[in-house]
């Protein structure tokens, strides 16, 4: 065996032998294992009536993601910062495969699977591992201060940050590609770049956002001119716009900000809106009991979306403010720990993946839950630990796995 590889083996080696130590934090797994028990709970309760057996595959995913959780947090984390540009370029290769018509599994006019048979693999989950770890690599290594000092820097990210989102966009797939806007924003204000930048990239935001309401004005003047229907001519508006969205797209955003035009019955783009919220609604401080609610259990919270995107609404519905209140504390446990634990970091790497995982999970936890309740646009986004879904979990505890190595290792620095 070459001298090189040897060494790399007995590196990795050494890094794993390290951590029998047994410096461990216990709050994360703690809080992050309720959440998940829950998950499994309340996912078999949404699909009580159609006797489904979503909740033991997501048993298996939970024990799955146990044991990759306790591997990551094995490993020194800064082992990933040598490795982040090899991680980057495998993660992208299913990314683009997925794409490819025949290869990636197509449902629902969305192209965001590889299907082995066995399971189903969705590469925008650790695509955002991969820009995570390659950002964080960028911005260890960089100097970062004013602008003009950071434009390198800055630009590396660009690219590394854009060309998945692009082809994640193409799939489309636009839950998963505005996590990773507001982490790298979230790494750089860590990293202390100048205000300006922000104060900038604030401004293109704005016009962002108007761009986007010219857009969806132009798209509802379109169709009511014509006399199309907003469900069953979709697509007519695409071809007199250059703005890159889909016309389902614009209709969930007028189902979150103008409902009465696009939806004047509230039985096609508003209803899972609308039995969300009765859902939410109907739980009282106590909630009706587990298996208990009749949203899920009657259909009107659809089958297809209740143990997943809207799995708050039944959690919501079933257990009241009080049991709400109760899966947001174990969030806030998690999210607030995570930032301890970037505060006792002792380099700017273990800092910045702390903060990006925290920030990845934020999103998460603030859209699906605002979106459930009819406070942001419907985007599907899942909720972390809760939500049904194998390479989601699995993408979820290997995240947390990097924060508890970062807090394993604080302590090996000469």
């Amino acid at each position: 065996m070459p001298a090189r590889a040897r060494n790399s083996l007995l590196e990795v080696f050494g890094v794993l032998k390290i951590k029998t130590q047994g410096r461990c934090d216990w709050l994360t797994p703690v809080a992050a294992g309720a959440l998940g028990l829950i998950g499994v709970m309340f996912i078999y309760s949404a699909q009580l009536e159609r006797h489904g057996g979503a909740w033991k595959a997501q048993i298996v995913f939970l024990a799955v993601a146990a044991a990759v959780y306790a591997a990551v947090s094995l490993i020194d984390y800064r082992f990933w910062l040598g490795a982040a540009h090899w991680i980057y370029a495998l993660c992208m290769v299913p990314l683009v495969l997925v794409l490819i018509p025949g290869v990636g599994d197509s449902q629902y006019g969305a192209q965001r699977w590889l299907d082995f048979g066995v399971f189903k693999y969705q590469p925008s989950e650790t695509a955002k591992i991969a820009v995570l770890l390659m950002s964080a690599s960028i911005l260890a290594r960089s100097p970062i201060g004013t602008v003009r000092d950071s434009l390198g820097a800055l630009a590396k990210l660009a690219l590394a940050a854009g060309f998945p989102i692009l082809l994640i966009l193409w799939q489309p797939d636009l839950k998963s590609a505005i996590v990773l806007p507001p982490m790298l924003f979230a790494m750089l204000y860590v990293s202390k770049l100048s205000p300006r930048f922000f104060a900038v990239a604030l401004g293109a935001f704005i016009i962002l956002v108007s761009i986007v309401a010219a857009d969806v004005y132009g798209y509802v003047r379109f169709m009511e001119s014509h006399g199309y229907s907003y469900q069953n001519d979709r697509g007519r508006y695409q071809t007199t716009t250059w703005v890159p969205l889909r016309d389902y797209q614009r209709n969930r955003i007028l189902t979150f900000a103008a409902p009465d035009i696009i939806d004047k019955r509230g039985t096609e783009s508003a209803y899972n809106l609308n039995q969300s919220l009765i859902s939410v609604g109907s739980g009282g401080l106590t909630g009706k009991g587990w298996t208990q609610g009749t949203q899920a259990q009657l259909g009107y919270l659809p089958p297809a979306v209740s143990h997943n995107d809207f799995i708050v609404s039944v959690i919501a519905e079933e257990t009241g403010f009080l049991g709400s209140l109760t899966v947001l504390s174990l969030f806030g446990v998690v999210l607030f720990n995570s930032i301890r634990i970037a505060g006792l970091a002792r380099d700017r790497f273990g800092t910045l993946l702390s903060i990006g995982v925290t920030m990845i999970f934020t999103v998460h936890v603030f859209v699906n839950i605002a979106m459930s309740i009819g406070l942001v646009p419907i985007t599907g986004i899942p909720l972390p630990f809760i939500s049904y879904g194998g390479s989601f979990v699995l993408s979820c505890c290997l995240l947390q796995g990097l924060v508890q190595s970062v807090y394993r290792f604080r302590k090996d620095f000469s």
